[in-house]
């Protein structure tokens, strides 16, 4: 029962609480800039003003076009509740397995891509054609770098993994999860599409990733795609935060006062790591997009290092 409250929290919290991260993330660049803000609720009132428009459809295109969106909502969904954030004993712990996570996310960015394709506009395929190539090199620094923490453990599970280092915290201490960690952090930069990697607030075209696939969405399917990605940004932030810093994290014989704690503790973190990530942001220019794949090889490498060293100290 634990798990399985822990799990429907953890959906919530996502849910609710990422368009208020990404009104937070906005809000201290705002300050950091010299700037008032719109507030940390904005992101909330764009969606609902959104939510109100009519759905518009280009000429031409197909079911691809409106399917993508749903897809890429459900799968950030079923992510926020496989991935262990509040508790390690979710019923869907069988399935959080590493390569079933990395999975659901490439079906995200995939059916967004092909959306972007059915448009049949150059700023369509083209944002496709450079989405695809971030998930090429994204997804395999995930797999490696996580499989590096997971080698200690002798388990590719996610929960295994959190528990095991919410266990014994000193183990983040090492050069293993040094390297992961700068691997993972520089990956969720890029497929969350967020400076030094693309810039979510510009619309040149010599520079968009994120925004090029989606120009020809509106109203309720462009309120879909961004409520989508402020839920992939919290998801993986989340996960960054379990896999290095689980204090606080609900185990199976956790109460009500532990999973309200868990709550606590994981908002106060995501919400930690999206300020710095904002921050960061002011003092770091984007890179030029055939620089990109140079950072995302490095960071695999950095990956396959943390492979090497778990090797070796085993």
């Amino acid at each position: 029962m634990t798990g399985t409250v822990g799990a429907v929290l953890q959906v919530l919290l996502i849910a609710v609480g990422s368009p208020l991260l990404v009104g937070v993330m906005r809000q201290v660049r705002a300050r950091l800039e010299g700037r008032a803000g719109a507030g940390i609720a904005q992101p909330w009132r764009d969606l609902r003003k959104l939510l109100r428009k009519q759905a518009i459809s280009p000429h031409g295109t197909g079911w691809v076009f409106r399917l993508a969106p749903l897809l890429l909502a459900g799968t950030a969904l079923v992510a926020a509740a496989v991935v262990p954030l509040v508790t390690t004993a979710s019923p869907l712990d069988g399935v959080a397995d590493l390569f079933a996570v990395t999975a659901l996310l490439a079906v995200g960015s995939v059916a967004l891509a092909l959306g972007a394709l059915d448009t049949g506009t150059a700023f369509g395929g083209m944002g496709a054609s450079r989405e695809m190539t971030v998930l090429a090199l994204v997804e395999p620094t995930i797999l490696v770098s996580v499989f590096a923490l997971s080698i200690r453990v002798g388990s590719t599970s996610l929960g295994s993994i959190v528990t095991a280092t919410a266990r014994d915290p000193l183990s983040v201490i090492s050069p293993v999860s040094a390297l992961a960690a700068v691997a993972l952090a520089i990956v969720t930069i890029a497929e969350t599409g967020r400076i030094p990697v693309d810039n979510p607030s510009t619309h040149l075209e010599l520079t968009m990733i994120h925004e090029a696939m989606v120009l020809e969405y509106a109203g309720p399917d462009l309120a879909l795609i961004e409520w989508a990605s402020a839920m992939r940004l919290s998801v993986l932030l989340g996960l960054l935060a379990s896999l290095f810093f689980p204090l606080g994290i609900a185990g199976a014989d956790a109460g009500v006062l532990g999973l309200a704690a868990a709550v606590i503790a994981i908002v106060v973190k995501v919400a930690l790591l999206g300020v710095l990530l904002a921050a960061g942001e002011v003092f770091m220019a984007k890179l030029r997009l055939f620089r990109v794949p140079e950072l995302l090889a490095g960071s695999f490498l950095l990956a396959l290092l943390a492979v090497a060293a778990s090797f070796f100290l085993a």
